[in-house]
């Protein structure tokens, strides 16, 4: 018969389609952005409390060691803990929910949020990563020094200790740059999702 379709042509004509892009509801939205927003919380309650541990055993090693070298490197963590602290509330905090329901307010809010936490962790090293560093530097070289007589090899001490402490720096900035482009994918989702709209 000539109306008949040969099955191979339809085959071809549906694996050659694009994937169309799956409209979201103004519930789907309100959840994934609620979602999102515990996320953040929990996050961020886990870094204060970490920051918490790291000030109290910083302020207590300030208070232990009589080597003036050693108590400025614990300062200088402590006050690193502080700043990013500061930061993490200024910059990470979740901003208020919309008031009005509307679907528009809901989207550009979720997605100035995705943007707010994405920046923030693309520049991790500026308020994250790097202010602890001169802390931990100085309390390596104040081991070094303080220490010559009692351990014969104190510096390859200082130096596993400075590759440790490298290694798990570059892990966490590993962990925010992929956190950075999960963001980045959905920011990618909802701005294809506004043209659709």
């Amino acid at each position: 018969m000539k109306n008949e379709v040969d099955p191979n042509d339809l085959k071809r004509l549906w694996q050659s389609q694009k994937p169309g892009l799956v409209e979201m509801s103004l519930d789907e939205i309100r959840g994934k952005a609620q979602e999102h927003r515990r996320k953040i919380r929990r996050r961020n309650a886990v870094e204060y409390l970490a920051l918490a541990v790291v000030v109290a055993f910083m302020g207590f090693l300030v208070w232990k060691f009589h080597d003036p070298l050693m108590r400025a490197g614990a300062a200088l963590c402590i006050a690193a803990g502080l700043y990013m602290g500061y930061q993490l509330y200024k910059r990470g905090s979740v901003m208020m929910e919309p008031v009005d329901r509307a679907l528009m307010t809901w989207f550009d809010c979720h997605r100035l949020e995705l943007v707010r936490q994405r920046d923030l962790l693309r520049n991790s090293w500026r308020w994250y990563l790097g202010p602890p560093i001169p802390g931990l530097v100085v309390m390596a070289v104040a081991g070094g020094i303080s220490n010559p007589g009692h351990l014969p090899h104190i510096w390859r001490v200082v130096a596993a200790y400075s590759v440790v402490a490298a290694a798990a720096f570059l892990l966490v900035r590993r962990m925010h740059v992929r956190c950075v482009r999960n963001l980045q994918r959905q920011i990618d989702e909802l701005d294809a999702q506004e043209k659709q709209l």
